[in-house]
């Protein structure tokens, strides 16, 4: 499992549960009760989910106590506290849409068949300003049959993130895929957030012969890449495919070229690279592989010095533009970055995770065999993106020793990938 975020708050079990039962007018800072109810996941006792339900319970109108409120909704269904679900349940009528949204999400994780129970989620269906997609996606887990109607009012609906969520609940409860085909259609959206929702509804569904289109979808290599591992993890698991219908698509994201993505926006004229090393910042991935498409094409002389130039200004403090930077020094076999990616590969900070694989396959870019040794090194991290990334690095640089040092993996697809190579 992986730790990395686990007790990030540094705070035991006794602080955490007395920070969330100080008196509202004595709490120091905004977030105190917030950070409480969060960081209570870690402590999954009795004691712990008493204290929860106890938040819950607490309806103090202040902004402090609500926002603590919704949280410790989320932290009891993180916990799966059965216990805790009468108090959760009651919470499906309150006037806060997102304390609705936490109880339904929570009811969800933790699991019910209680019908009257069902039957309320399910009418929030047709009340105004309520999260849809997350009740929609709840009725789908919990396989609540007699809501097939209410959802089905949504397969059309403008938000398409709602929309692709009721298409997937739909084919969950009739058993059938045949309309699954507008999900993967909306790996291609104009909206980050529709093409991110389509992802999670292909994992729910475990709809594998998506594994291609999202490997080339144009979001973050994080949301790509927990998508084509939970799905190929269980088809594996079920025997419904094997690892030849997966491991292109693994390689394909974890290199990450821009030119492997299917791009959604486009210029209307050639931007000034100012303007493209700004949108290596951008929250939207498929502006970011935009503008590094274009950096490779249009400017592939400039870049390597307008890339040093805003690491040392801005990217490496900020971990989206650090990983577009990373990767696109490779990208440009810039071999003066060298030292810099040496750095990056072996940066422990959690946000800058993903900057390590990519620093991994940017060596191999620049053909530096004398990371060899470093990247033989990392081959002992528990994170898979990085360990997959050192093999494939490893590889292109001529050293294969590295596929029989992970031949017995606890993780299956590297495992897998171990045994096509050796």
């Amino acid at each position: 499992m992986d730790n990395r975020f686990a007790n990030i708050f540094n705070l035991t079990e006794d602080q955490a549960i007395a920070l969330l039962k100080k008196p509202i007018d004595e709490t120091e800072g905004a977030a105190e009760r917030y950070v409480a109810a969060s960081h209570l996941i870690s402590f999954p006792s009795p004691r712990t989910i008493q204290a929860l339900i106890e938040a819950v319970e607490d309806r103090h109108p202040h902004q402090d106590q609500r926002l603590a409120r919704r949280k410790a909704i989320e932290s009891l269904g993180r916990l799966k506290a059965t216990a805790a679900l009468p108090t959760i349940v009651a919470c499906l009528g309150d006037r806060d849409p997102y304390t609705v949204e936490n109880a339904v999400w929570a009811i969800g994780e933790i699991g019910t068949d209680d019908e009257v129970t069902l039957e309320s989620i399910a009418n929030l269906l047709t009340k105004p300003e309520q999260s849809y997609r997350t009740i929609i996606q709840t009725l789908a887990k919990l396989n609540y049959q007699p809501s097939l109607t209410k959802i089905e009012a949504f397969i059309d609906a403008e938000d398409k993130s709602i929309a692709s969520s009721a298409i997937a609940a739909a084919a969950r409860l009739y058993k059938d895929n045949s309309q699954v085909p507008s999900i993967v259609e909306f790996l291609q959206h104009d909206s980050v957030n529709v093409r991110r929702a389509s992802i999670q509804d292909l994992i729910d569904l475990q709809y594998y012969p998506a594994i291609p289109q999202i490997a080339k979808c144009p979001t973050s290599i994080a949301f790509r890449l927990r998508g084509i591992k939970l799905l190929a993890m269980a088809g594996l698991s079920a025997g419904e495919i094997i690892f030849a219908d997966v491991e292109p698509s693994l390689d394909l994201v974890i290199r990450d070229r821009p030119q492997d993505i299917i791009l959604v926006h486009e210029y209307d004229q050639k931007p000034a690279i100012e303007f493209l090393i700004r949108e290596l910042y951008h929250t939207d991935f498929g502006r970011c592989y935009l503008a590094c498409q274009t950096l490779l094409t249009e400017y592939a002389d400039e870049a390597p010095a307008a890339l040093m130039q805003t690491y040392e200004a801005e990217a490496y403090n900020d971990y989206g533009g650090h990983f577009h930077v990373v990767k696109l020094l490779g990208l440009l076999e810039y071999q003066p970055s060298y030292e810099l990616l040496v750095t990056a590969l072996n940066y422990k900070a959690p946000q800058f995770q993903k900057s390590r694989g990519a620093a991994a396959i940017a060596l191999a870019n620049l053909g530096a065999t004398q990371a060899i040794p470093l990247l033989l090194e990392n081959l002992q991290t528990p994170i898979f993106d990085l360990k997959y990334a050192c093999l494939l690095a490893l590889e292109q640089l001529g050293e294969t020793s590295g596929w029989a040092l992970v031949r017995d993996d606890r993780d299956l697809l590297i495992r897998a990938k171990a045994e096509q190579k050796i």
